[in-house]
């Protein structure tokens, strides 16, 4: 497994850097481009009322510019569970950066299936052009398993890191097949706990955001692993993930012996 090799975000056929770039973050627009150039083409952006990320906006039209549009894969979230006013500030933001279509468009998050009417109304972006494929994001691994069971929806987000490794159970062992929907995971540092030492077992040093990125993609069922740095000098600490590679066993073990204690309650 190397790192630097694209993926395949399962039955998309889209090609996509393993590690992903999310919007919310502050990530400042030179960033976002220097991963971009460095094969980092998975970037999530929210369609959300009070605006877009402006820093995530202006590297699209950057990227759009230079004639690089085949290359993004964008993936725009939606929390309003409103056909109507989704399909608004979809179209807003696309046009915002110069777009006339995202590649997914993703439903969050969800802990059950959504309605037949929301689903529709996605379907039908993606038919007038929209989008390209629809994706959901929830943690409820249960409801996540049988979506991959299913096989309604493109791409999947989902929690895995070091502490939350339920989906090798109830998620992972459903994604395959001709089917098989991409498979996205977020929280990977379990939102910094993970990286802070007062958390730790004793007389362990706390893994780097970059340990936790290479745990989760040394899984062979996860296609991407999002970040969320916040300056340059962050991205460019993750981008060394794809240097790293894989975890070896005694890496895994590590970050597994971490996770149990930062979980804190007997596993099931």
């Amino acid at each position: 497994m190397n790192f630097h090799e694209p993926a395949v975000l399962g039955r998309t056929g889209l090609k996509v850097g393993r590690l992903g770039i999310a919007s919310g973050y502050g990530a400042p627009t030179a960033g976002i481009e220097e991963t971009f150039e460095q094969g980092c083409n998975y970037f999530t952006w929210g369609t959300v009322i009070k605006g877009f990320a402006p820093h995530m906006r202006q590297a699209l039209k950057n990227i759009v510019a230079k004639g690089q549009r085949d290359r993004l894969v964008l993936a725009m979230f939606t929390y309003a569970h409103n056909n109507f006013l989704t399909e608004r500030l979809l179209v807003r933001g696309l046009r915002s950066a110069g777009l006339d279509h995202g590649d997914v468009l993703i439903l969050g998050y969800f802990s059950r299936r959504p309605s037949r009417r929301l689903i529709d109304g996605a379907l039908r972006m993606k038919e007038k052009g929209l989008v390209r494929y629809i994706g959901l994001s929830g943690h409820s691994r249960k409801f996540l398993g049988e979506l991959g069971r299913d096989g309604e929806f493109d791409v999947l987000h989902l929690r895995y890191n070091a502490a939350h490794r339920g989906a090798e159970t109830d998620i992972f062992p459903f994604l395959s097949g001709e089917k098989r929907p991409g498979t996205v995971a977020f929280t990977a540092t379990r939102w910094g706990k993970l990286l802070n030492p007062k958390k730790m077992p004793p007389g362990e040093k706390p893994p780097t955001a970059a340990d936790c990125y290479r745990f989760v993609l040394s899984h062979p069922a996860v296609d991407v692993c999002m970040s969320g740095p916040k300056t340059v000098e962050q991205m460019r600490e993750n981008l060394a993930v794809l240097d790293a590679g894989p975890m070896s066993d005694d890496e895994l073990a590590r970050m597994r012996r971490i996770g149990d204690h930062v979980y804190g309650k007997p596993r099931r």
